[in-house]
This record gives structure tokens, C-alpha cells and sequence, in this order.
């Protein structure tokens, strides 16, 4: 079944905070404060990620595993980028009166440029999918403004690394816009410990989702998906791909595999979960576990040459 994404789309920029908790706290009233703080919180990340890898590999390095000089400079600018964000959500929730969060400890898996490169690709589209989730619940225009300039930088970052990668740069019509616990849910991977100044933030991780059949995938595929646990109850496979929430029964399931098919609309960086039914809903309630990412190779592309 077929739903617009915005219709589940909350606030998410949360590629960010501690990664113990597993309930929902309270974070205020102020909603624009709040996903600023989240905003920051991912830069942050985004920050420590980047100038771990420029610290560890140099540009032999990196054309040594089959980059261009190029590329590593590029990556300069991408640092860069992701500092001068961290520089400016600082500063501006300290003109409102608010205390910054502070930078984590964080864990990246990564033991070269190749993997380094592959996991910028996929932690800049959460950074992308956490954006536009969190746009709609941003009230002050101004912020709204600013969130969405960052969010065009790291749209083209993310497509940067895709290229460097050898996957289309811009897979989908649409970015996909991700829930603030389908973002934690994620990042919580990547995040050891925050400082205990850090304010709380609502967050809430759902049992994990794996994937062990081979990507990327293509679209009416078959993926094999493995729950943490396995559900005892019915269950849908429920994808989520630019603006298409997409849920189907599963193929078949199978000592703890849960076997799927890929809808034909999915494509790009995507996301899959198992939820309670096949409405599409994925509210904390209706999700089951996930999501996991999934990368989905585009269709060939299909237009009309004619100008009307």
C-alpha cells in the first residue's frame, strides 16, 4: 500500500545523541530550540566524522584506493562545510539564550578510504532523510530557511560520495524523508557517549533490522531481512523510498530470515521496516523493527523529450 511519506514525517535530525537510552524523554516545549539542538547534534557528528578521516588517510592514501586528487580536496571542503555548520547552530542558539549540546564520543566503522567513503554516502542521506523530516514541525521561518540551506549542502555531499562510489548521484526523484526514532534507531550505531551536560532529547530506538543479502539490490528483487526478533504476530514489510511508503507481504520467512521483494518504486537510499499492518503508518505504535538501510539501483531513466 502507497502513502505519502510526509504524512509520517516528524522530527528527526538525530543522527546525534547518547546512545543508551531506549525511552522517550522529555525535551521541552520549545519545538524550534529542540530540533536545533538535534540539528547540531548530527553536524557535530558529521564534523568528527570528516576530520577523523582527513586526520588518518592522506591524499596518497586516497589515490591509492582508486580516488582523484580531486576528491580528497573536495573532501577539504566537505570538512569544511560540516564545521561551518556546527559554527553557526552554535552561535545562534546562543543569541536565543540556549545552552549548545556538545560534541559525543563517537565510533566509526571504518578502516579505510573505500569504507570511509561508502559510509559518508550513507551517514550524508540519513543526515538528508533526517532534514526533511524534521521540516515540517520547524514553526519560526527564519529557522526553517536555514535548515533547509544546510540541508541543500548535505544533499550535495551525499551525492558526491554516491558518485565517488560508483552509484548514481541522484537515484530518486525525491529525498526521503525519515522519523525521529527511525533516525536514532540508526545513528545510535555510531554514537558511544554524550557529555551528561548534554540536554535530553526525545529518543527512542526500535529493535534492530539487518540485511545479509548483498548490495546494492534492484527494484523486484528479493531481500533477505533479519529481525533481532522474530515476530510472532502478522506482519508487513514496509519500505520507504522519496516520498513512497510502500508495504508488502513477505516473500517467505525462513529460519529467522524474512524474505521480501522490492517494489518497483523504490529506489536510491532506502529504508525498510516491519510493521504491524500494510497501511503505511509508521508510528511508534505500528513499527516492529528497522529501519535497515537499503541501497537501490535506479531503473533507466524514462522522460518525455517533447516541451509542453
Amino acid at each position: 500500500m502507497r502513502v505519502a511519506a510526509a504524512a509520517a514525517a516528524v522530527v528527526v535530525w538525530a543522527v546525534l545523541t547518547s546512545a543508551a537510552p531506549t525511552k522517550r524523554q522529555s525535551a521541552g516545549t520549545d519545538i524550534d530550540a529542540v530540533i536545533l539542538q538535534y540539528a547540531l547534534t548530527l553536524e557535530h557528528l558529521e564534523n568528527a566524522f570528516y576530520k577523523k578521516a582527513l586526520s588518518e588517510w592522506d591524499v596518497e592514501a586516497f589515490t591509492d584506493a582508486g580516488f582523484s586528487e580531486k576528491f580528497y580536496d573536495d573532501l577539504k571542503y566537505v570538512a569544511h562545510d560540516e564545521e561551518g555548520h556546527v559554527v553557526y547552530l552554535e552561535a545562534g542558539l546562543a543569541a536565543a539564550g540556549a545552552v549548545p549540546v556538545a560534541a559525543c564520543q563517537y565510533s566509526f566503522p571504518m578502516t579505510d578510504p573505500k569504507s570511509f567513503v561508502a559510509l559518508a554516502a550513507v551517514i550524508e542521506g540519513v543526515g538528508v532523510s533526517a532534514y526533511l523530516g524534521a521540516a515540517p514541525l520547524v514553526t519560526s521561518k527564519a529557522y526553517l530557511t536555514a535548515a533547509g540551506a544546510i540541508l541543500v549542502t548535505e544533499a550535495l555531499h551525499q551525492s558526491q560520495q554516491r558518485a565517488a562510489i560508483g552509484e548514481t548521484p541522484a537515484a530518486n526523484v525525491f529525498g526521503t524523508p525519515l522519523g525521529f526514532n527511525a533516525v536514532y534507531s540508526i545513528a545510535s550505531a555510531f554514537i558511544t557517549s554524550c557529555p551528561a551536560s548534554n540536554m535530553a532529547l526525545p529518543v527512542m530506538a526500535y529493535p534492530a533490522l539487518s540485511v545479509t543479502s548483498g548490495m546494492p539490490t534492484a527494484p523486484g528483487a528479493r531481500v533477505n531481512l533479519v529481525p533481532q526478533t522474530m515476530p510472532t504476530s502478522p506482519f508487513s514489510v514496509t519500505f520507504v523510498s522519496g516520498l513512497d511508503i510502500v508495504a508488502v507481504a513477505p516473500s517467505s520467512m525462513e529460519g529467522g530470515m524474512i524474505m521480501a521483494e522490492v517494489p518497483m518504486m523504490v529506489e536510491g537510499q532506502s529504508y525498510a521496516f516491519l510493521t504491524r499492518d500494510n497501511s503505511g503508518n509508521l508510528t511508534d505504535s505500528n513499527i516492529v523493527a528497522g529501519p535497515v538501510i537499503l541501497e537501490v539501483t535506479p531503473r533507466a531513466p524514462v522522460f518525455n523529450l517533447t516541451i509542453t
